[in-house]
């Protein structure tokens, strides 16, 4: 996933909508007497006109462990830093039950065999993923800076910050009337279960509808009355021939002759009486149908998967546990599998599990079609079309299943408790194994790979995984591939331990409507893969700080850039003492949670923390 794609311009600057107001600019922070290249995030402008946007604080501060004599062995840059990019991975999250259908928790490395095809795989990385793994742990920070009046107002007080993020999204599109009803009156019980942590948004496939993360039940119920069907187009059993979606898909792209002939002789009977002296204009107005209803369909199919991608792309930004619960009666895919597939594989990345619910519940295939709108077949054609719309029904399913078996989530499907299916939807699945793999030889063609994930043991097991992947067609830019890793890093809750950091937070009040935040970076030296030079021991930190508020939005960020060529007696000395860096924030009171990431580039290890203040009105 490209920064571009979650909000990051090139330039390392993060942009979350377009309508929002941010404020940019450089800030230099001595470090050892050198310096420090400081470059903030965009603070995100509050609604009301009259409130300011959060800015970085300018001043500078020598940190701790500084010495003059380091001037010239800690220097800035003001280009974004360039890191060593691992090798190309294919991620595979797996859900594994047994015979009786619970989820087996205690599975290890070896347990797992995965196929490209038919070639068995080494799998390069393993790692057992909980709904605990991707949710902070924080405490409240008293503000070692604050009025003691303040500091004593919030002594003891826990931040209730976010820990999971559950986003409805409703397929309006494609949805009937009927089945809008029925799961909308089934989403008004999902609320009852939330938990004070828990915020929901509801979205729809056809962008009319969008409700933000909240934790505001009432805002929600409203929200719900607004799942109406919104199809783009409408379609008729009155139209000559009555072509729908599957069928155009398999006459146009798949070149199904029978279809074709079913097509024609419908148009036969329809438009000309049955005379076969219309033989070559029946068919030029079935395949007339056939592109038409196509282009309809597709327009339809990928408007909805457009909005789908762009909600999968938000939830990207959240920091914490991240569920998408999608309710559709699903959707023939036609030419957007690889985007399918690529929607998988940034859900993967991002942690973002999709549980799909079938809109339509318990259901048989409708031979006869819309009842309200009863097919007028022939007697000749009669077969064919009940087997088309039998096959199309089917195929709906396909998309829902891919979606959840490929992120880990679960597919609900063939039945009418859907509320009860919406209140399992909104949990992650209590044990998932994340498993990556290097390609061998993969070529740049855009190929579509099948995958399968076997247990080794004996036993009777479930094993659900996505069915495969679509090679690239370009080689990912090192520089934004960096990026992109230290953005997912940023946007998790996940503590990473392969640097020795400490994060801690200070604030205080300016007046009763601002306030400054200062989160200081320790850095333990001990943990930095340093690259010998001559008298110099080189290595260059990123830092970047994250302020979220209490429904997880993003509020503001940093970045820093460090660039250490240390002497040895300096690399002495800093070893045994580390250094701790500051970044400065204007922020209004309220609850944040602080999200702290370094990453070095000579061993490419990173270190992610988590940290909460309560700022008291």
């Amino acid at each position: 996933m490209a920064l571009e794609d979650a909000g990051f311009p090139k330039t390392w600057m993060f942009r979350l909508l377009p309508s929002r107001v941010f404020q940019y600019g450089i800030v230099v922070v001595l470090l050892c007497s050198g310096t420090i290249l400081v470059k903030p995030l965009p603070a995100q402008s509050p609604p009301p006109p009259q409130d300011q946007p959060a800015k970085a604080d300018s001043s500078a501060k020598p940190p701790q462990g500084a010495a003059p004599s380091d001037s010239q062995e800690v220097s800035s840059r003001d280009t974004p830093a360039t890191f060593k990019v691992r090798v190309n991975t294919v991620l595979v999250r797996v859900v594994v039950r047994d015979g009786r259908g619970n989820i087996v928790p205690d599975l290890k490395k070896e347990s797992f065999q995965l196929y490209d095809g038919r070639k068995l795989q080494t799998i390069t990385s393993f790692a057992v993923e909980t709904p605990q793994t991707h949710t902070a742990s924080v405490t409240a920070s008293a503000g070692a800076e604050a009025y003691s009046s303040s500091a004593d107002a919030i002594a003891g007080k826990a931040a209730v910050l976010p820990q999971r993020f559950v986003s409805m999204v409703f397929d309006d599109v494609h949805l009937s009337t009927e089945d809008a009803v029925f799961v909308r009156d089934s989403a008004t019980r999902f609320f009852g279960a939330l938990a004070p942590s828990d915020r929901v948004a509801i979205n729809t496939t056809s962008g009319q509808l969008t409700q933000d993360f909240t934790d505001d039940h009432a805002l929600l119920q409203k929200a719900l009355l607004g799942i109406v069907p919104h199809p783009l187009t409408i379609h008729t059993s009155s139209d000559c021939p009555d072509m729908s979606y599957y069928e155009a898909d398999v006459i146009e792209n798949k070149n199904d002759a029978q279809a074709f002939a079913v097509a024609t002789d419908e148009t036969l009977q329809c438009a000309f009486n049955g005379d076969s002296r219309y033989q070559a204009a029946a068919q030029a107005m079935a395949q007339a149908a056939a592109a038409k209803a196509l282009a309809e369909g597709d327009s339809e199919t990928e408007y909805s998967y457009r909005h789908l991608e762009d909600i999968v792309r938000r939830m990207t930004s959240l920091p914490g546990q991240r569920i998408l619960v999608l309710v559709s009666p699903g959707f023939i895919l036609s030419t957007l599998q690889s985007e399918v597939s690529g929607m998988v594989d940034r859900a993967t990345r991002a942690n973002i599990v999709i549980n799909t619910i079938d809109a339509r519940g318990l259901y048989a295939p409708d031979v006869m079609g819309d009842i309200a709108n009863p097919p007028r077949d022939s007697v000749r054609t009669a077969g064919y079309k009940t087997s088309y719309r039998v096959a199309a029904q089917n195929a709906q399913e396909d998309v829902l299943a891919e979606l959840a078996d490929g992120t880990g989530g679960t597919f609900y499907h063939n039945r009418n408790d859907v509320d009860e299916a919406m209140r399992q939807a909104g949990a992650a699945p209590s044990t998932s194994y994340l498993l990556s793999f290097s390609p061998q030889n993969l070529k740049l063609d855009g190929r579509y790979h099948t995958l399968k994930v076997s247990i080794a043991s004996k036993g009777k097991y479930n094993v659900q995984a996505r069915r495969g992947y679509f090679a690239p067609r370009s080689v990912a830019d090192p520089a934004e591939a960096t990026k992109q890793e230290i953005q997912e890093a940023l946007f998790s809750q996940e503590e990473i331990h392969d640097l020795l950091i400490d994060l801690q937070t200070q604030y205080f009040k300016k007046d009763e409507s601002q306030a400054r935040l200062a989160v200081l970076t320790h850095l333990d030296l001990k943990g930095i893969r340093f690259r010998k030079a001559l008298d110099r021991n080189s290595d260059q930190l990123t830092i970047v700080t994250g302020i979220f508020d209490e429904n997880g939005a993003f509020v503001t960020g940093m970045e820093k850039i460090v660039d250490m060529k240390l002497r040895d007696a300096t690399y002495e000395r800093l070893s045994r003492s580390g250094f701790t860096v500051k970044s400065s924030f204007d922020v209004k009171p309220g609850t944040y949670l602080v999200r702290l990431v370094v990453r070095d580039a000579e061993g490419e290890q990173m270190a992610a923390r988590n940290g909460a203040v309560v700022i008291p009105y």
